[in-house]
């Protein structure tokens, strides 16, 4: 055991999130985003407005974090200030980030013939095909059924 004692904020905003159900995990990232802003502002984070909310967003930004880093910052910080603090004003400076959408690696019909050359017999080259063709996940394909193939109207049932 250690000796350290947990301010009264910080164990308020523990036991809210203990409260909601929120994961030990979860629990952990809240606390140290928390504890950052609170290391970035140089005091105590419930002294905090919009603006520096707004300054912490740009440094997190400037240092390189990705979207999905900030916007579990929003996150965390929105729950703080809302819910630990009951100031709903403060979340309002908040914003997310869109996470930039990658197209999907689409393969030519040569790499398509070679990757269902290379299996080592029909079933697994059926599964590739069915596989790669319909778009359907290793454990929904794993799962198929003959009864789910309906050859007449060209459809496959996924369950």
């Amino acid at each position: 055991m250690t000796d350290t004692s947990i301010s009264p904020l910080r164990q308020r905003m523990i036991e809210d999130m203990a409260l909601r159900g929120f994961t030990p995990s979860t629990q952990r990232g809240y606390l140290r985003v928390v504890r950052d802003f609170a290391i970035f502002l140089g005091c105590s984070p419930d002294e905090a407005g919009t603006e520096d909310l707004r300054r912490y967003q740009l440094h997190m930004r400037t240092d390189g974090a990705s979207a999905t880093t900030m916007n579990a910052a929003v996150s965390a910080l929105r729950f703080f200030f809302g819910v630990t603090l009951g100031r709903g004003d403060a979340g309002v400076g908040l914003t997310t980030v869109q996470e930039p959408r990658k197209l999907p690696v689409v393969l030519s019909p040569n790499e398509v013939a070679r990757l269902l050359s290379a299996a080592p017999g029909l079933k697994y080259c059926a599964a590739l095909g069915i596989g790669y063709g319909t778009g359907l996940r290793a454990s929904e394909v794993v799962s198929l059924r003959v009864c789910d193939i309906d050859s007449e109207r060209g459809v496959i049932r996924v369950e």
